[in-house]
């Protein structure tokens, strides 16, 4: 299922790795992570994801978020933890899985 978000995606995560270098670039998905996550669970659930993106005025089906979620989830809990959330970020990075780092 390919989700359409209304708006077209730059990838700005190679500017930001030449900015910030790679550890200042981790940090930065780490605290992205944090704004995302559930914070008694410490991972990021479909409720805290669909608080995240009403907070954001962001208008996302529950369908787009269930696929975004199962789309990183690679232990099959039904929620990411960080290290899923940042492999998820690479992976959906078209120039980054390029770059060496």
């Amino acid at each position: 299922m390919e989700i359409d978000y209304g708006f077209d995606f730059e990838d700005c995560f190679p500017s930001m790795i030449a900015r910030l270098g790679a550890e200042g670039f981790i940090g930065e998905l780490c605290n992205g992570f944090q704004l995302l996550m559930d914070v008694n669970m410490g991972l990021i659930t479909f409720e805290s994801l669909k608080m995240s993106t009403n907070l954001l005025g962001l208008e996302v089906r529950d369908d787009e978020l269930l696929c975004m979620l199962m789309e990183g989830d690679l232990d099959g809990d039904g929620a990411l933890n960080q290290m899923e959330f940042c492999i998820l970020m690479f992976r959906l990075s078209p120039c980054l899985m390029d770059m060496q780092v």
